[in-house]
């Protein structure tokens, strides 16, 4: 069992005294909070909190979500109140740990609806903090560490939870080590069968890899050595679930995975992970289709080396990644390497960081797609994305969705060049905006300043990101057009009962209108746009300021198409209800002939309604 000085001394050299008293107050907190309450295994379950800090403190992070990562269960498991942690602890930590705890406490009906909830709780999470992403993923691992403890139905529904959630999310942020373990640990209870013969396949062949890898190493390192071009050379054998999964999808053999066995080269510098690229060709034949160069094009969570796959003198091969000591902490510990917090709020540092453009795409989607099999089949394209890698004509690369058309690189590029996008031109050839784009393809967009999108955008449209941005438009468009014309209908009709004089208008009518109309009222504009006999809001996305992704069916429409006058406007209530108090009589009502009596309005016959 980890110890809280373990940890402390990962930490002795970036943390005050301050902090380090702070992270000793929370083991005091957590320990007195969890006494007596025992693991599966039998340790005691501070082991627990200690073992998830442990992970934050290898990723890096800050006292603040090392001291979450202490508390993090005490919400759940104990009686310690969410006051309580306020009070003792300061909001900021108490914030993190409520979001851990209500992302654990997910409770539906069918694994489709908690696998659907469980990621907005996630979604929303990071969007607050993403302090709290990297906390569960954390509180994760250990759990899987400690799975064989458990029930098998617990094992695999925890199992299958964390391939379809938790290692994906990983992966996004760039976490290679975290997800690489949470695979691995996974993928035993996932697919036992395939585990045990992946195992069988490996292990007799483990002893010989080990020997052929750390010969190739030594000749290696005297290559580079001789160059003087420093560098730290790292060895490992491909994971099991990695090689599996390879053979799955590829549908080849073990015999045709040739980066079973790979060294990872770590340099000072960008020119020398180049130069070593050379050096290496120079001496051993690369494998053409395995070449990658990842620095020139980063993957979209900003994973950057150069991979390369080459035939030794005996037949062997290997693969050998190049990076930097920077791009090697990224590509460990992906954005959690240079999360910061001290100039900023958390929230903004999601907001701008290009890293996290999937995550903003992802709260849209979740607000544009209510049904859960289709928000996680979105999802799982946003998630775990087969990429393309196009260019704009000044070579700038833009990475995208396999399947994405010359509308989506459009809205990528900006919001205004989608909206108004009229052609593209892919490799100097004109295109249709439907295009699907291909890797390597160069791609310019053609607008137009009259152009606007029509429903049948959505159709040539892939990522949700861009089809969110469409659907807001055209709401917005049907939006302004039921302003229009509720304007038209209200002028009409409060021109018929001939109203008195001083009756309400602007800011007056508003006011009165929020007294008399059974709708929240945010501007005269929100009343004109109501249909009639609307007893509540359209979707909450008709204006600028609230334009949402809703489903456009939802929005078209907003009055009957044909006839302007379809029926009252629903402002004038036809039951003879008290509109507005007139100055002079308390109980003035409107009346279809304008008279102050007592008489209901009449509505139009029904087939003007």
């Amino acid at each position: 069992m980890i110890r809280i000085d373990d940890i402390l001394e990962k930490v002795s050299t970036r943390f005050s005294e301050k902090e380090i008293a702070l992270l000793q107050k929370a083991t005091v907190f957590s320990a007195r909070a969890h006494k007596g309450q025992v693991r599966r295994s039998g340790e005691p379950y501070l082991s627990h909190p200690l073992e998830v800090t442990a992970q934050l403190a290898d990723m890096n992070l800050d006292a603040t979500a090392l001291t979450a990562g202490l508390l993090h269960d005490v919400l759940e498991d104990t009686d310690v109140t969410a006051e309580e942690l306020r009070e003792t602890f300061g909001k900021d930590i108490a914030s993190l740990v409520e979001g851990v705890t209500k992302i654990s406490r997910v409770q539906e009906s069918s694994p489709e609806l908690q696998r659907a909830e469980t990621i907005r709780k996630i979604i929303l999470a990071m969007t607050d903090d993403m302090r709290v992403i990297f906390i569960k993923l954390a509180d994760r691992l250990h759990n899987l560490r400690t799975l064989k403890f458990l029930p098998e139905a617990a094992q695999k529904r925890i199992a299958a939870e964390t391939m379809e959630i938790y290692a994906p999310i990983a992966d996004r942020l760039g976490m290679g080590r975290i997800k690489a373990e949470l695979e691995d640990l996974a993928f035993r209870y996932v697919e036992p069968e395939e585990y045990f013969r992946m195992a069988a396949l490996l292990e007799p062949r483990r002893k010989k890899s080990e020997r052929t890898l750390a010969e190739f190493q030594r000749t290696l390192k005297r290559k580079i050595a001789e160059s003087r071009i420093p560098a730290e050379i790292q060895s490992r054998i491909k994971r099991p679930y990695s090689v599996w999964q390879k053979m799955k999808t590829q549908k080849i053999d073990f015999g045709q995975v040739y980066d079973y066995l790979a060294l990872r080269i770590i340099t000072d510098s960008v020119r020398n992970c180049y130069q070593i690229l050379g050096l290496i060709h120079q001496s051993w034949p690369p494998i053409p289709s395995r070449f990658r160069d990842f620095i020139a094009m980063p993957k979209p969570n900003l994973y950057q080396a150069l991979h390369t796959t080459i035939l030794t003198e005996d037949q062997s091969s290997f693969e050998i990644q190049l990076r930097t000591a920077e791009m090697h902490a990224l590509a460990e510990n992906g954005i959690a390497a240079h999360w910061r917090y001290k100039d900023k709020d958390a929230q903004a540092l999601v907001k701008e960081d290009r890293r996290l453009h999937w995550l903003r795409e992802m709260v849209e989607l979740f607000k544009e797609q209510r049904d859960p099999k289709e928000f996680l089949k979105q999802l799982k394209i946003n998630l775990i994305p087969e990429e393309v890698y196009v260019f704009t004509p000044r070579g700038r690369v833009i990475p995208l969705p396999a399947g994405a058309s010359a509308l989506d690189f459009a809205f990528r590029i900006h919001t205004e060049i989608g909206l108004h996008a009229a052609g593209a031109k892919i490799n100097g050839k004109s295109s249709p905006l439907r295009t699907p784009l291909r890797t390597g393809d160069i791609v310019e967009i053609l607008t137009a300043p009259d152009r606007e999108p029509s429903r049948n955008w959505l159709s040539m449209a892939f990522t949700s990101g861009a089809r969110h941005l469409i659907k807001r438009r055209l709401n917005q468009r049907d939006f302004q057009r039921a302003v229009a014309l509720g304007r038209r209908l209200w002028e009409r009709e409060t021109a018929r009962y001939r109203l008195p004089a001083g009756f309400p208008e602007g800011d007056d009518l508003l006011a009165g209108l929020k007294e008399a109309v059974s709708v929240p009222l945010r501007s005269l504009e929100y009343f004109y746009a109501l249909r009639p006999g609307e007893d509540r809001p359209e979707p909450e996305n008709h204006g600028p300021d609230l334009a949402g992704p809703s489903a456009p069916e939802e929005t078209s429409g907003r009055r009957p198409g044909g006839d302007p006058g379809a029926g009252p406007h629903p402002g004038i209530r036809p039951a003879g209800q008290v509109l507005f108090p007139d100055p002079g009589r308390a109980d003035h009502r409107i009346s279809h002939d304008g008279k102050g009596d007592h008489r209901p309005c009449r509505p139009l016959p029904p087939d003007r309604q």
